[in-house]
Formats: structure tokens, sequence, C-alpha cells
């Protein structure tokens, strides 16, 4: 099953009075299940790509389903629904809110976004908390916690909504080595325990390592596409 599908998907963003091509015409399935990253020099498009999948920004030409919903025509207001619904965001910054607790942090999506009842959030956070090794953390504040458990905090951030999809946006460029690959071999873990699939835009050969599908990304276009294990 394809969970995002892309139909000529053009971007152009304007600078001054010049019109800049971010995206050109993509047409792309990616399948529900997959760790999958994009790669390329900055400037490619990657990031584009996963905000426009998003739901963070909208075509310029042509048409976007993830999920089965067409989501190239949305509104403001049924982007944000459909985000909370079927999307999380892991960053490179982690996004943490410095003023809550990590626990704080994971529950934050769940009152703003979905207005979970308090049972099931303290149910859904404490499973969190525990797949990624934070239950003894979960009192204390963001400056209080290293890169490696900043970026664990977010992924059970990102997974606390139940998503269809996961968007990571360089989610390893601040961490060291040893750190990244835990949190990618933490990543691979939840995607098979929650089902969820990884989109990543990423530099980091670590990441592109791991995926199952690798898209290669120049000047708004695809160029390569590698399956691996196939």
């Amino acid at each position: 099953m394809n969970l995002v599908v892309l139909e000529n998907t053009k971007k152009n963003y304007r600078s001054g009075e010049i019109e800049v091509p971010a995206l050109k015409g993509l047409n792309l399935e990616l399948e529900a299940g997959k760790f999958i990253s994009f790669v390329g020099p900055s400037g490619s498009g990657k990031t584009t790509l996963l905000n426009l999948i998003g739901c963070l920004d909208q075509p310029t030409e042509g048409k976007i389903f993830v999920d089965g919903t067409e989501v190239s025509g949305m509104n403001r207001k049924d982007s944000a629904k459909f985000r909370g619904d079927k999307i999380g965001f892991i960053f490179q910054n982690f996004n943490l809110i410095p003023v809550l607790t990590v626990y704080e942090n994971i529950e934050y999506p769940l009152i703003m976004v979905q207005n979970v009842p308090a049972p099931e959030r303290k149910t859904r956070i404490d499973q969190l908390l525990a797949k990624v090794g934070m239950t003894d953390q979960k009192d204390k504040y963001p400056a209080q916690l290293s890169g490696g458990q900043k970026q664990r905090v977010a992924v059970a951030r990102a997974l606390v909504t139940q998503p269809k999809i996961v968007l990571a946006d360089e989610p390893t460029a601040n961490l060291d080595h040893a750190t990244a690959f835990k949190v990618i071999n933490l990543m691979h873990e939840m995607k098979n325990e929650f089902d969820a699939s990884f989109i990543f835009a990423t530099h980091d050969l670590k990441v592109v390592g791991e995926a199952d599908i690798v898209y290669t990304m120049e000047d708004g276009q695809i160029t390569k596409t590698e399956k691996r294990g196939e």
C-alpha cells in the first residue's frame, strides 16, 4: 500500500521578483511501513518535500495524497487537524519546550492537538517513556538532558499521537556518533512496535545505511532510487 503519493508536484518560492523552483514536478509513491531516506545536497528540495508531506506547506502545482486523503488543497485549519491525527515530527534541534518537563513535553500534543482524556494520556505516555528508556527522567526539564536524551523524548512525542507517518529532518545532526546509532536503532524499534512509517531528510550516512529505500535528490528532482534487500 502506498502511504504517500505525489502527482506532478511542484513548489516554487519567491525571492524578490524572482520565482525559484524548489521541486520540479515530482511523481512519487512511498510505501507504508518503511524506513525511507531522502538524501542530497543542501537546496536539493529534501526539506521542502517533507514540509509538503507534513501539510506544513502547499504545492504550487500538482497533488499530494497522504494515507488516501488529498492534502494539497486543504486549508490551514484542516491541515492542522490532519497533521495532528496522522503525522509526527522529529527535528534536528529537538524542539522541546524548555519550561515543560519530559512528561509534559510528550503530553503536550495530546492536550493541544488531540484532546485525549487524562487516563489515556497517562497510559500512552508511560508506555512510550518505558520504550525510549526515559521513565526515570520524566520529571526533568530539557536543559537537564543530554542531546541523546532530548532526541529520545522527541521520538516519544512524535509517536504519542499514534501517527501513520513520522517525518524526521536531520534528526541525528546534533548527536555524536554512538548516540546517533542508538537513536536510529530506537526509531527502528518504534517503527516495528507502532507500525509507523519513518521518512527522513538527511545527510547522515548512518541514517542512510539503515533505510529500506533511499531517494537521491538534486535540484528539486529525484535522480536515483535505491531499494535495499531487493
